[in-house]
């Protein structure tokens, strides 16, 4: 069998820059295969992507030496619209991706571009808004549509072409964990049912692999670094030397001792082979320290029995009471829609809620403005394009200073700082627009991290983030939580944030709180996580079927392991 998509000794240089992007790459990608692309931000997957559809070279130029070909096409011949009808993409952001006024209108987009009859027209956005399962939202505008059902508009956007490849950026960034869940199972049931190829580029690798994956192919310093199967790949040790995120039952077993083969098929924890391991996995869980969590440190924010409605009518919040002390780092977490945005624009003072109250330092703050209430609580927005105003990267981030009249020289100094910690100071003299859309996302963090406010809300902190960063971001938030005592509350569908760097979970479903306990209470409670669309950790299939008793436990125990081997024994348990 030829290959759909073949790279033969492919080097890329983009006009912009002094060295390659991509060094010798060889990759074949056989027809009705399923891949997963991971690697580092900035290590060449998206440039990878866009040599595939074509934006390479019509949109970003540049020179390339070696070969490649799509579906028998040259994309640099073929073009952005000739690879369209070969390539479908689907945008990390959706909301780039919509051209219609509704969905059908989004759907029929490129059957009108084609001169298709209105009649055939019809019945093939029926056919494929079916697919999708978006029939009962085409007279909907898009932007009144959740964050998957999005995801499910652009995919029948491409499929109405009939295309060979779908080709998904970052497909998961932006939904919570049930959905980003249904939608790998979506994914695998249209590649199953349209028989066409499949490429995900992803950071969590762990939810990708909730459906079979063929291969996975690493990607670090515009190299191929790894090209393998799922066993096999997760045996090594390849992932977490190029910072990816492995699965957290893997990391959990290997924190054991355990030697994990092939042919214990690691790809899933559902049907992986535990039972040689459980033995040393047990013995771990008995001799990793346990945890404490324990703050008694007065509120500094404290809601009361508030309710609020958009519409008169249909609340988005009921009765909400919650408690955040001084020093806590807290995850709010539910599916799309819950009313957890909602909740901190209330704090904020976005909004008035209809019924209740709130206090900071004990004192009510009704009366505040949101200038005022920003003095205390600063909050980052889920979208990057909702809070950047300026059009350069050090503007960006110093704004709040200046506006305040700190001298420049401070503000120099003091975003130089906070850029490299967010992984953004080789890029400290660049226009926002030529940032990626996760490393816009760190513009904006450092811009409110910059102000030292008392609270800090944060709205996806780290959607759309390779694990390193990530992971940079996450300490260095701990670090200022610990050094000066502010408040973080984080709302998230990273459910290994949630595990890692949060004290407690505050779940929030159709506007009422149904828990608030630890995150390892949370995320081994099936009825729980299934009430409020969440995903159970790995961690707790893998604790029952080693005849662990208690999987919360077990949970708290390997991220207590796991911090100690992140920054040295005796900081693990420090909680």
């Amino acid at each position: 069998m030829d290959p759909i998509i073949e790279f033969r000794d492919f080097t890329f240089q983009y006009k912009s820059q002094t060295e390659p992007t991509l060094h010798n790459i060889n990759l074949s990608i056989l027809p009705g295969e399923k891949i997963l692309i991971a690697g580092p931000s900035g290590s060449g997957k998206s440039t990878l992507a866009h040599c595939i559809n074509a934006l390479i070279p019509a949109a970003h130029p540049g020179s390339y030496t070696g070969t490649l070909t799509v579906g028998g096409a040259v994309p640099k011949d073929a073009g952005v619209f000739g690879m369209s009808k070969i390539v479908g993409t689907v945008l990390q952001d959706t909301n780039g991706q919509f051209i219609g006024l509704s969905v059908g209108e989004d759907l029929a987009f490129a059957l009108e571009n084609d001169a298709v009859v209105q009649d055939e027209m019809k019945a093939r956005v029926s056919e494929i808004a079916d697919i999708v399962n978006v029939r009962k939202f085409l007279h909907h505008a898009p932007d009144e549509l959740s964050g998957g059902q999005k995801q499910r508009v652009a995919m029948g956007g491409v499929l109405v072409d009939d295309v060979k490849i779908l080709l998904f950026d970052e497909p998961l960034a932006n939904l919570d964990p049930a959905t980003g869940k249904k939608t790998i199972a979506l994914i695998d049931e249209i590649m199953k049912a349209k028989d066409v190829t499949v490429i995900i580029i992803e950071h969590r690798l762990e939810d990708v692999l909730y459906r079979d994956v063929d291969r996975i192919v690493v990607v670090n310093d515009g190299r191929i670094v790894a090209d393998m199967k799922p066993d096999e790949l997760l045996c090594t040790d390849i992932l977490s030397g190029q910072g990816i995120r492995e699965p957290l039952y893997v990391t959990a077993m290997k924190y054991a001792g355990a030697d994990i083969t092939p042919e214990d098929r690691p790809q899933h924890i559902e049907t992986m082979e535990v039972a040689r391991h459980a033995g040393k996995v047990r013995k771990w869980f008995e001799n990793a320290p346990v945890p404490a969590h324990v703050n008694d440190q007065a509120p500094v924010l404290e809601v009361k029995d508030v309710s609020f409605a958009y519409n008169a009518g249909e609340p988005v919040l009921e009765n909400v009471s919650l408690t955040l002390r001084k020093g806590e780092m807290v995850s709010l977490v539910g599916r799309n829609g819950a009313g957890k945005s909602t909740l901190s624009s209330l704090i904020c003072g976005f909004y008035k809620p209809d019924r209740g109250e709130m206090f900071l330092n004990g004192q009510d703050i009704s009366r505040l403005s949101i200038k005022e209430r920003g003095e205390h609580v600063g909050y980052v927005m889920q979208a990057p394009t909702q809070m950047i105003s300026k059009p350069m990267i050090m503007e960006e981030v110093g704004l709040g200073l200046q506006v305040r009249g700190v001298p420049e020289e401070e503000i120099k100094e003091r975003a130089g700082e906070v850029l490299k910690i967010c992984g953004l100071y080789p890029f400290r003299n660049w226009p926002v627009s030529a940032l990626s859309y996760g490393q816009k996302k760190r513009v904006t963090i450092a811009s409110i991290l910059i102000m030292n406010p008392e609270i800090i809300i944060l709205d996806e902190p780290t959607a759309g983030q390779d694990y390193r960063h990530y992971t940079e971001i996450m300490e260095f938030l701990r670090e200022i939580n610990r050094k000066t005592g502010i408040t973080i509350l984080m709302i998230t569908h990273d459910m290994h944030l949630m595990l890692e760097y949060t004290d407690r979970a505050i779940v929030l479903a159709d506007g009422k709180i149904l828990a608030d306990e630890t995150p390892a209470q949370v995320l081994t409670d099936e009825a729980l996580c299934d009430s409020a669309d969440l995903k159970k950790t790995s961690l707790y299939d893998l604790a029952v079927r080693c005849g662990i008793e208690d999987p919360s436990e077990f949970a708290d125990r390997f991220i207590a392991y796991e911090r100690a081997a992140k920054r040295g024994a005796g900081e693990g348990a420090d909680r």
